[in-house]
């Protein structure tokens, strides 16, 4: 096998490779501030104002960075969230100004409800059977009215990641029957309740009052029920399926890549945290351990991967041409 290790011969044999067009940035913008708001357990990223939207969008794209997917803050919340399927609200107005600016950007668009529930949630809460709990049903109908105002809003690419029971088979209808019948869905499919969300609900402000998701995210021991969620989800129509968390799921990456569609994975805001703090101790090599961790999704099936670190891997790329 040493024969083929050598420094010059090495690169021509490399089977997974990262390529910017593998990158997707993920972008928060919050509609009550007016200039950008570190992200404390998120060390380089920040909350973006509307009025950025376009500037940073502008950047990202100059960075080699073709794909971003919005999370939106609103100013205000409540039990129904409301705000998230308003005509101006912060995802509907930031995608218009992306789209201004920069019309051959892909718009990814978060879809789900706890960034504008004041209980946090990802829909409507209500009394179940082991107390007050998500409501799947009457949450599926919210998810139809937010997926529709963002194609409205000029949205690529509606993602939902509410993790609800028929959500692809519902929002494929509403925006069929709206007229949308050409925007892709990038299912959540494989979403595991996971530890890694913390910093993540510190920069979307999406933690929840009470209770856990643990009733509609997959358990991180479940193999089978997380492949069984992404095969329910493609049988619905799916045009994209994702994994989430990445890094700690590559058997669950490897077994969606089976059935056929494109796989999507997010390295999630904990993954991103814990090498950002371990590099910033001097225990990693930040470059090196960020591109080990992203060429062990591509080899694993990934075509996609969300990743905080996009811009910076772009950069890199550029360093080694």
């Amino acid at each position: 096998m040493r024969r083929l290790r050598r420094r010059s011969i090495r690169p021509l044999l490399t089977e997974t490779r990262v390529e910017k067009t593998d990158l997707i940035a993920p972008l928060f913008f919050d509609e009550t501030i007016t200039s950008p708001v570190p992200i404390e357990s998120m060390p380089g990223v920040v909350r973006y104002p509307l009025a950025m939207a376009g500037e940073v969008c502008t950047h990202l794209s100059a960075a080699g960075i073709r794909a971003v997917l919005l999370f939106g803050i609103p100013k205000d919340k409540d039990e129904q969230a409301t705000s998230a399927y308003r005509p101006d609200g912060v995802i509907q107005e930031a995608v218009k100004n992306i789209r201004a600016a920069l019309p051959d950007m892909v718009i990814i668009t978060d879809l789900c409800a706890c960034e504008y529930t004041s209980h946090g949630h990802c829909g409507i809460v209500g009394e179940c059977r082991d107390g007050v709990d998500l409501k799947n049903d009457q949450s599926l109908v919210l998810m139809q009215e937010i997926a529709v105002s963002h194609a409205a809003a000029g949205a690529d690419v509606v993602a939902p990641s509410c993790m609800l029971d028929g959500m692809v088979t519902s929002i494929r209808s509403a925006l069929d029957e709206n007229g949308y019948e050409e925007i892709p869905i990038m299912a959540y499919s494989s979403k595991f309740s996971s530890n890694l969300y913390g910093p993540f609900r510190d920069a979307a402000g999406s933690g929840y009052s009470f209770g856990d998701r643990t009733t509609y995210q997959a358990p991180v021991g479940n193999r089978r029920e997380a492949f069984r969620e992404s095969e329910l989800d493609a049988g619905e129509g799916a045009d994209i399926l994702m994994v989430k968390p990445a890094g700690w799921f590559g058997d669950i990456i490897s077994d969606v890549a089976t059935l056929g569609l494109p796989v999507a994975v997010y390295q999630v805001s904990g993954e991103y945290s814990m090498i950002k703090a371990a590099a910033a101790n001097g225990w990693l090599d930040e470059q090196k351990t960020v591109m080990e961790s992203l060429i062990c999704l591509k080899r694993a099936g990934a075509d996609l991967i969300i990743t905080y670190f996009a811009e910076s891997v772009c950069r890199w790329l550029d360093e080694q041409q």
